[in-house]
């Protein structure tokens, strides 16, 4: 299995996708693509182009001016079929989009989605976060209090995703009194922990606001 890891640090858009692209291109066994970059709108892009060549991606920020992003490509015969757009060069960068977030703020005050099996209501939360990943406009800050304060710490299903949207500039901010109750304070594993003066001047400033 191929390991490829492409430096992309300090590049702006469009190099870091052309890199990324030329990288993709080479591949010719199953293999996991790593691209390192410093800035948030990198990540964006590279994200759509791994969508573009159906590859799975993920990306996290491992520090203040370092993300990475992981590429799982399985076939790179048939995923290399993309389309035009893909192939790019460094004056011509269709792939390169502009910042993805919007004034949205989610706010998520359960660890399930909606009323009635506990357990069908984890499967949909897990699925609605992931949903929220995809979406062309990501939301500016997803806000997490009571019991939807156990999504961002150590063992939670959508870990993954938020760090994924964490790593594309979205804001992710958790009750600091909500994780105190629980007893989850050092256990907080994606965000920043937040208090109830900030959740409320957020939700007052969004343009929009999505709760659940």
């Amino acid at each position: 299995m191929a390991n490829i890891i492409v430096n992309a640090v300090g590049d702006q858009c469009p190099i870091p996708v052309v890199k990324a692209t030329k990288a993709l291109k080479s591949m010719t066994e199953a293999g996991i693509l790593e691209v390192h970059v410093d800035n948030e709108i990198a990540v964006q892009n590279l994200t759509k182009l791994a969508n573009t060549w159906k590859a799975e991606s993920f990306a996290e920020k491992k520090e203040e001016k370092l993300f990475v992003v992981t590429m799982k490509v399985e076939n790179p015969a048939n995923q290399g079929q993309v389309p035009a757009a893909a192939h790019v060069t460094e004056g011509d960068c269709p792939t390169c989009i502009p910042d993805r977030r919007r004034n949205t703020v989610v706010a998520i005050a359960s660890a399930n989605m909606g009323h009635g099996n506990e357990e069908l209501g984890k499967v949909l939360m897990k699925g609605f976060i992931y949903a929220l990943s995809q979406l062309d406009e990501l939301p500016q800050t997803i806000l997490f209090y009571n019991g939807g304060a156990t999504l961002t710490t150590e063992g939670s299903a959508s870990l993954e995703d938020l760090k994924t949207m964490e790593a594309q500039g979205v804001e992710i901010l958790t009750c600091g009194t909500c994780l105190d109750y629980y007893g989850l304070k050092d256990k907080l594993a994606v965000g920043n922990v937040t208090n109830m003066y900030t959740i409320v001047e957020k939700l007052n400033n969004a343009d929009k606001i999505i709760k659940q």
